[in-house]
């Protein structure tokens, strides 16, 4: 049984309100609040060089078959770019929602082919309710299942790999590269005609320059081999990053309603570690820190940190982290215990 936690008692309605009050005083008189222009100049420039390394890199190792292996890199550096996309969505680097908006159509459509927008409306969604059936998308109905009322609907193929999805979950991750492009370009059927165009448009551009470069720089099977390494990489992760960040904890019942404090604490966990941990986490090894403060810089959560385990032990609210495998061994034990009954 994997373990997680359960539900608090239910909080008066001064509690639920005051609870949060006090440390939200106490960080914006700290100074966490504040931009990091800088910091979020020199990582950008920096990610974007790197892109442009690796890609000569490509142009210079030829038509070996070893190139291929630099979709690791791509990979990885592709991640770097989409995390600066979530900070942007989250208004984190810019002064300006416009500023942010177009840091993110620049690093997610451009960039990546990863839609701003679509992004942006699944993301804010599940941080109003996280880990909330029926408001969360995130814990939505889809191909894995997050309760066992959801492993019991399932019906055919689905209903296997719900059986089977604690193991199939990482080798699924690598199409998920793929499916946050398709579910970009879903999206934007319902948007208006604006947003078509521009997000479209956009889209289109990353399309036909990145695999117009791939070709360009290699033979076809070569070139199509990099396109899937990167993308399977990508995918796995982005997937082992967001993983432990909910999974196996607590999810409220339907009706239920938490004060912001109790609705993010309780549902986020923490992962535990040092600076390359940060790195390749993007900051949201700090997920508690992030979901009560998502405008706080990246950079910042690690100072934060402190201030929120002090004021949880306060409330007496139970303050969930843990190392990095163990995260991943309670996020997997949830979703093995409910597959569990189909098996």
């Amino acid at each position: 049984m994997p373990a997680t936690l359960s539900a608090p008692s239910r909080p008066s309605e001064r509690s639920a309100g005051s609870d949060f009050a006090p440390l939200a005083r106490r960080v914006r008189g700290s100074g966490l609040l504040d931009r990091r222009r800088g910091y979020y100049a020199w990582v950008i420039g920096l990610n974007l060089a790197a892109t442009a390394a690796v890609w000569a890199a490509v142009a210079w190792a030829g038509d070996s078959w070893w190139t291929v292996l630099l979709g690791v890199p791509l990979a990885v550096l592709s991640a770097r770019a989409a995390f600066l996309g979530h900070d942007a969505g989250h208004r984190q680097i810019a002064g300006s929602a416009r500023g942010n908006r177009w840091l993110g159509l620049l690093l997610g459509n451009l960039l990546l082919g990863m839609g701003h927008g679509w992004w942006n409306d699944k993301h804010n969604r599940h941080h109003a309710n996280p880990n909330h059936v029926g408001k969360d998308p995130d814990v939505g109905e889809g191909v894995l299942a997050w309760t066992s009322e959801q492993a019991e609907g399932k019906r055919g193929v689905l209903r296997w790999v719900a059986r089977h999805q604690a193991a199939l979950f990482f080798p699924l991750l690598t199409l998920e590269g793929v499916n946050l492009k398709l579910g970009s370009l879903l999206f934007l059927r319902g948007r208006s005609r604006r947003d078509q165009v521009l997000e479209g448009g956009l889209l289109l551009v990353h399309a036909v320059g990145y695999l117009g470069l791939a070709f360009a720089l290699l033979p076809v099977g070569q070139a199509l081999a990099l396109v899937a390494v990167q993308h399977a990489v990508f995918g796995v992760h982005l997937g082992a990053v967001f993983a432990p960040n909910h999974k196996g904890m607590a999810m409220p019942e339907p009706g239920e309603r938490w004060g912001h404090l109790r609705r993010q604490v309780l549902t986020s966990r923490n992962v535990r570690g040092g600076l390359v941990t940060d790195w390749l986490m993007g900051g949201l090894n700090y997920q508690i820190e992030h979901h009560l403060f998502p405008g706080v810089p990246r950079c910042s959560l690690r100072r934060l940190r402190p201030l929120v385990r002090e004021h949880c032990a306060a409330v007496g609210l139970p303050y969930a982290e843990t190392g990095l495998v163990e995260s991943y061994r309670l996020a997997l034990g949830h979703m093995r215990e409910v597959g569990e009954p189909l098996r």
